[in-house]
């Protein structure tokens, strides 16, 4: 079905010059946000890298091993929030580029055009936000918990029992052998030299602090392993908005389903028929995504993924070009609610 061309007025009233002269005051437009953001955004760089970095942090601790991320030079923690701050302020900012973008496109195009760029945009910020939940809250923890079980073995565990007399003669006889207390706060009265065990896995020494203060240092207690898992912060970090831009831009799925079938590439009935296909890149793009090459993981991946496709045949059906064109989408979701045909 062919969709008629409504007239635009404002459409080639506009010379060259002012084409560029339009560009480059929407460029400055939309440059002018980001600058503050980041500025401001390097004030909460601390709180945007421990939210980053919580995934990282729990499967460590799930595996008894330091929750920490190194730092490897004297700069590296510093470059590290100003470029989260960067990308903080992008997309903090994102739909105000947009809207320039949009600002600057939106005198040459049709009525009828405009409604496909009005209907794709918030399904657009929709899906990468779904994208975005999935990986942090699901996927993440499952595959960092993969990844660090990798370097980790079993440890060492001596069974206990009720010594013998040569063994508590052996014992006592020891000069050096010494008991470190098992507490689970921190007691009232520290003094300095004070040390004890805490219940997840951690030595706490009292040491001196300036004149009469007293500061107390935390030991991670590790397992006897071949492999130590310590994380690089900058590498961590690179892995994972790596990770995050991958699974957002694998959820636009729907909206390439919706332009094939709005251009008349594809229709319903031929991507019904594409769907052994679709499972097909649904579980290449899944390993792609997932580093892990777990079951597990792969199938969480897959699933939305190729339910992503069935989502895009779905909005096709509701909102065909003809009905995006003519303003009757919402009507139509209207009607599928209510349960009319």
């Amino acid at each position: 079905m062919t969709v008629e061309h409504d007239p635009n007025p404002t459409q080639g009233s506009m010379s060259f010059g002012d084409h560029l002269e339009e560009l480059r005051r929407r460029l400055l437009w939309a440059i002018a946000l980001p600058i503050p953001l980041a500025i401001l955004a390097f004030s909460y760089a601390a709180q945007i890298r421990d939210f980053l970095c919580e995934p990282a942090i729990a499967a460590l601790k799930a595996h008894d091993l330091p929750a920490q991320l190194q730092v490897l030079s004297p700069i590296e923690a510093l470059s590290t929030d100003m470029y989260l701050s960067l990308i903080a302020a992008i997309v903090a900012s994102s739909p105000w580029i947009f809207w320039q973008v949009w600002k600057f496109i939106e005198p040459g195009l049709y009525s009828h055009e405009k409604r496909f760029v009005r209907f794709l945009i918030p399904l657009s910020t929709l899906l990468t936000f779904a994208g975005f939940s999935l990986l942090y809250f699901i996927l993440m923890p499952i595959m960092l918990d993969v990844l660090v079980s990798f370097g980790s073995v079993d440890p060492d565990i001596i069974t206990t029992s009720a010594p013998t007399s040569a063994t508590s003669e052996h014992v006592n006889s020891a000069p050096n052998a010494f008991t470190i207390p098992m507490l689970a706060q921190t007691p009232d009265n520290v003094v300095v030299g004070q040390m004890w065990l805490t219940p997840d896995h951690k030595l706490v020494i009292a040491a001196p602090h300036d004149a009469s203060g007293i500061e107390l240092f935390t030991v991670p207690l590790m397992h006897a392993t071949r492999l130590a898992q310590q994380f690089r912060l900058a590498d961590y970090l690179d892995f994972t908005l790596t990770f995050i831009l991958g699974t957002c831009v694998a959820f636009q799925a729907p909206l390439v389903v919706l332009l094939l079938g709005w251009i008349g590439i594809l229709d319903v009935q031929s991507l019904g028929k594409f769907r052994r296909y679709a499972i097909f890149l649904s579980l290449v793009l899944s390993a792609i995504i997932t580093p892990t090459g777990d079951p597990f993981s792969l199938f969480i991946m897959f699933v939305p993924l190729y339910l992503l496709y069935e989502f895009g045949i779905i909005l096709l059906r509701i909102a065909p070009p003809q009905a995006v064109a003519g303003g009757e989408v919402s009507k139509r979701f209207t009607r599928l609610f209510r349960g009319d045909r």
